[in-house]
């Protein structure tokens, strides 16, 4: 068996390399931990977001709603069903939506927007406008549909008008 002889310049570069690649590893490692640690902050600011804004509570009452609609749309299955079945979706909804949204969030806004963002839902006015939100919002989405009946009217006017439906 032959033994390799590896000069003193060959040995030298051959360290160097191992070196600059362990500093490499040891770079990823340490970038990916820092972001996993930025990335964690992040979620929880986030998360503490949609509890302060009442989107939390939204959330689980959309997801009620949706179970109870799912049960009258399977009036056969047995009520112990639905109970398990909204017990284990609970068990993590609002996580799997900070999950699906935190790109989202990280794509528009800072770390600071959403602690200031937060710090407006601590103050008197910021709780009153998540307590009165729901309500806005129910009462904004009828105002909408009746907007958009007159423009649908409208546009029925319009047609009729011009010769393109015939009474």
């Amino acid at each position: 068996m032959e033994k390799f002889k590896i000069d003193n310049k060959a040995l030298t570069l051959l360290k160097k390399n191992m070196k600059i690649s362990i500093l490499t590893v040891l770079l990823a490692f340490v970038t990916t931990f820092s972001f996993c640690q930025e990335n964690n902050s992040y979620r929880s600011s986030l998360t503490k977001l949609l509890q302060v804004s009442g989107s939390e509570a939204a959330y689980k009452g959309a997801l009620s709603q949706m179970i109870s609609i799912f049960k009258q749309q399977q009036s056969s299955v047995p009520n112990e069903f639905w109970d398990e079945f909204s017990i284990e979706i609970n068990k993590n909804a609002i996580n799997r939506v900070v999950d699906l949204i935190l790109p989202i969030y990280q794509k528009h806004l800072t770390e600071a927007d959403l602690q200031g963002v937060i710090a407006f839902y601590e103050t008197p006015v910021g709780k009153k406008f998540a307590e009165k939100t729901p309500l806005i919002t129910q009462e904004s989405m009828i105002a909408g549909q009746e907007w958009g009946k007159q423009i649908g009217q409208k546009v029925v006017e319009k047609l009729k008008a011009k010769g393109y439906i015939k009474e």
